[in-house]
């Protein structure tokens, strides 16, 4: 597997990671109420939306370049 294909899964993985801490920090909060749990779903819905634009421009960047041997 090459860099480009590495990092293209990695930054995947990263997103449903955070996606899946956001669900849980919700699922927790439902059960106690603990605002801190609400606070930790938001940062973590927002970092997988931040980590969507980043696959994506990372994505187009690489389509563009050519490696020249």
């Amino acid at each position: 597997m090459s860099l480009k294909g590495f990092h293209i899964v990695f930054i995947t993985i990263s997103t449903l990671l955070a996606i899946g801490t956001g669900a849980w920090c919700l699922w927790v909060d439902s059960l106690h109420g603990a605002p801190a749990f609400r606070v930790g779903a938001i940062c973590s819905f927002v970092a997988a939306v931040v980590l969507i634009g980043y696959g994506i421009w990372f994505y187009r960047k690489m389509k563009r370049l050519r490696i020249i041997t």
